[in-house]
């Protein structure tokens, strides 16, 4: 996985602070791969509560990570019981790799 300790604590932490202290943080896609450069980061959020406001969530989320790593793009999925699950979301959760 293409992230330092430091980073992965940070990503915690920011989902945390967003999305609240149950959130569990999944890496998948690209970033996996140590073998490769560059890259977006995917996300998969995980929590059990409802999120009131999803898409502002996110984009809250991806935003401070995006800073955190230079400008690097960042996707953040959520995977809550009261969103729809796309195939991406399977896809996510069979892929990828607990912070």
């Amino acid at each position: 996985m293409r992230l330092s300790e430091l980073q992965k604590t940070s990503i915690k932490q920011h989902a945390r602070d967003i999305f609240g202290e149950d959130a569990q943080v999944m890496v998948f896609g690209s970033r996996l791969n140590d073998a490769t450069k560059g890259g977006d980061l995917d996300l998969l959020i995980v929590t059990n509560h409802n999120v009131p406001h999803p898409a502002m969530q996110a984009a809250r989320l991806a935003t401070r990570i995006s800073r955190m790593m230079s400008g690097r793009k960042v996707d953040v999925l959520i995977d809550s019981p009261t969103l729809q699950q796309q195939p991406i979301h399977q896809i996510a959760r069979q892929t990828g790799v607990a912070l």
